[in-house]
């Protein structure tokens, strides 16, 4: 059991931040849900550290329950019938007046939750940093499609961001 743990901590240590930022992404903004679903996204690796199967990297499994949980709270919020709007998003900003970076961020974090679910996932993956060949194994979808996609992506956003 004492293994276990210590390879559980090693993994939260090695991946919290990230799968914070990808929670961050899909709340557009709101810490407290981000937080709160990083941590259902850690319960659920360690009830199902046993079995992973070494398939792919622990780091693709991760992502993979962090997506799929993000996801199945978007389904659970829509079912409530709440919209999350530009005003619900908060920026955490060290200094009294929010520069220019952030409010570019808000613009970004808005237009991302106007894609699909499938499309949030895509990009906010994307921005991680992850491969695409990474991401195509996350999410299931070929290789060529993702890169297909992250391109219509980008060029979606850069509109909503310009108000095109």
């Amino acid at each position: 059991m004492a293994s276990k743990e210590n390879t559980y901590k090693n993994i939260y240590k090695e991946n919290y931040a990230k799968v914070m930022r990808l929670c961050m992404g899909y709340t557009v903004g709101d810490e407290a849900l981000a937080k709160d679903l990083a941590q259902e996204t850690f319960i659920k690796v360690w009830q199902n550290l046993d079995g992973f199967r070494n398939e792919s990297g622990i780091g693709t499994w991760i992502y993979r329950i962090c997506v799929n949980t993000c996801l199945a709270e978007i389904r659970k919020q829509r079912k409530k019938d709440r919209n999350l709007s530009l005003d619900t998003i908060q920026v955490s900003d060290s200094d009294e007046n929010p520069n220019e970076k952030e409010d570019m961020l808000v613009q970004l974090y808005s237009c991302i939750d106007k894609l699909s679910s499938i499309n949030k996932a895509i990009i906010l993956l994307e921005l991680e940093g992850l491969p695409q060949l990474e991401i195509s194994e996350i999410m299931g979808i070929k290789h060529e499609a993702i890169r297909t996609r992250v391109h219509r992506i980008k060029q979606q956003l850069t509109k909503c961001v310009n108000n095109e």
